[in-house]
C-alpha cells in the first residue's frame, strides 16, 4: 500500500479538479446485463458523498470512461459531477480539452484509474492514483495506490485525502453538524 507522506500532501494541496474513470473506480468493475441486455453497475454511497463534498468545497469532479452506460449520467447527477465524457479513447485527448477549458496546469489535476485505458491520463496528471484492485501497470504508473478497491470506497479515500491536504476537511464536516 502507498503511504501518505508530506510530498503527496503537498501535491494534493494543489489539486483543483478530480478526474475519475468509471468502471473499476467509481464502480466495483462488475457489469450485470439483464435479460433485455440492459446493463447495471454497482456504485458505493460513500464514494458519492466524497465527490459531493469535493464539489461543495469548490473542487470539480469529471468522469472519463471508455465505455458508456445509461447508469452513469443519473449517478453523476446525484453526485453533482461537473461533466461526463463517455466512449472516450484515448482518454488523453479529453484530458487536454478539460485542462485547457478550466485553465489548469497538469499539477492541478488528480486522476484515478484502474486499467490500461487509463495509462495515458495517469502519465499526464499531476497526481496519478490507482485503486487497490488496479492492474500492475496502472499501479506502477501512479504515485499513490488506494487502500480501498474501486467501487468500495477508493474515491472517498481520495476525496478525503484532497480535502484534508487542502485544510478543508473540517469545513466539509461542518455541513453535517
Amino acid at each position: 500500500m502507498s503511504k501518505i507522506n508530506s510530498q503527496l500532501k503537498a501535491k494534493m494541496k494543489k489539486i483543483k479538479i478530480l478526474l475519475l474513470d468509471v468502471d473499476g473506480v467509481l464502480t466495483d468493475g462488475r457489469i450485470v446485463y439483464d435479460s433485455r441486455g440492459v446493463d447495471a453497475k454497482f456504485y458505493d454511497v460513500h464514494d458519492g458523498l466524497g465527490v459531493y463534498l469535493l464539489g461543495r468545497m469548490g473542487i470539480k469532479t469529471i468522469l472519463i470512461t471508455a465505455k458508456g452506460s445509461k447508469s452513469i449520467r443519473p449517478r453523476a447527477k446525484d453526485m453533482r459531477i461537473e461533466a461526463v465524457y463517455e466512449n472516450i479513447l484515448p482518454k488523453v485527448k479529453v484530458y487536454e480539452k478539460i485542462r485547457k477549458k478550466f485553465g489548469l496546469k497538469d499539477e492541478e489535476v488528480c486522476f484515478v484509474g484502474d486499467d490500461l485505458v487509463d495509462l495515458s491520463v495517469l502519465k499526464k496528471a499531476g497526481v496519478s492514483i490507482a485503486t487497490r484492485n488496479a492492474c500492475h501497470e496502472v499501479q506502477q504508473a501512479s504515485i499513490y495506490v488506494t487502500e480501498k478497491n474501486g467501487g468500495r470506497g477508493a474515491v472517498r479515500e481520495v476525496a478525503e485525502l484532497i480535502l484534508k491536504s487542502k485544510g478543508l476537511w473540517n469545513k466539509a464536516l461542518a455541513l453535517y453538524y
